[in-house]
């Protein structure tokens, strides 16, 4: 008698079968992931466990699989979710490893495996590589900040140019904060604007380049695009008008008891040539 094989099917069968679950399989050609019944038929992972290690199993090199990426798209839950991953790590269908970029930042390597590794097998460390770039470590400098840089309220055209000599000249200060042309463009304007509040142009750049980070700045133009917007200096205050010179007091006429302006007392206007006169 020809033993049976209940896993390999030639051709589509028919869903008959009055004793458990029937079978239409057909053949998949593209977009599909084979999976071991070693994973399929676990007898100790949760099925939440199993079907997050086939999802996996089906992405792409290189995707995002933290608890809050595959939270947001499942609603299984963070929790549900750590608690599956841990599962999948003890049976061997998944590693995490904490690894240092050449940043400094902190990542988490994950690697899936489409046939349980035992334990041995785990605990033996791999080749040193060069760790891929992570997707959210970008290698380029930052795009535009979201905050909108400050803008000077008189754009005038020799102020715009000494604002862009300032940032030129910033690499000159500290070689971390060298600056595409394209970056100098986007920030000129926020330069300009302190120069147009009364900063003089050494006062930007020793401003902008006091107190960098010991380890340095990733992202030059974020990191000014920021400092220009946090520590923009206030307007000056408005140019003081001299106090108006204030009248003569009121003084009352020695010859006619009318009130008249003047410094001191005597006569008014019309008195005083009378008394001139008469002497």
């Amino acid at each position: 008698m020809t033993a049976q094989h209940f896993n390999a099917h030639a051709r589509a069968r028919s869903a008959r079968s009055h004793l458990g679950v029937g079978h239409v399989d057909e053949r998949h050609n593209e977009e599909f992931t084979v999976v071991g019944n070693h994973l399929a038929q676990h007898p100790d992972l949760s099925l939440t466990a199993i079907g997050l290690a086939t999802h996996i199993q089906s992405l792409p090199t290189g995707t995002l699989v933290g608890i809050k990426v595959l939270a947001a798209k499942f609603p299984e839950g963070e929790t549900r979710i750590a608690a599956a991953l841990r599962e999948l790590e003890q049976h061997g269908y998944l590693s995490r490893t904490k690894e240092r970029l050449p940043s400094g930042r902190i990542v988490t390597r994950t690697i899936s495996y489409n046939k349980p590794q035992t334990r041995t097998a785990r605990s033996t460390p791999a080749p040193r590589r060069e760790p891929a770039p992570d997707p959210k470590e970008p290698e380029h400098p930052a795009p535009a900040p979201a905050t909108p840089t400050p803008a000077p309220d008189a754009p005038d055209l020799p102020t715009h140019r000494t604002a862009r000599d300032v940032l030129a000249g910033l690499r000159t200060r500290d070689p971390r904060l060298h600056l595409a042309e394209a970056d100098v463009r986007r920030l000129t304007p926020a330069v300009a604007a302190w120069l147009e509040r009364g900063v003089a142009p050494d006062d930007v750049q020793r401003t902008l380049a006091a107190g960098m980070p010991r380890e340095g700045v990733r992202h030059p133009a974020g990191f000014l695009a920021h400092r220009l917007t946090a520590l923009l200096p206030p307007p000056p205050p408005p140019p003081t008008r001299p106090e108006a010179a204030r009248p003569d007091p009121l003084q009352n006429c020695d010859g006619c008891d009318r009130a008249f302006r003047a410094p001191r007392p005597g006569r008014c206007r019309d008195c005083r040539p009378v008394r001139e006169a008469a002497a």
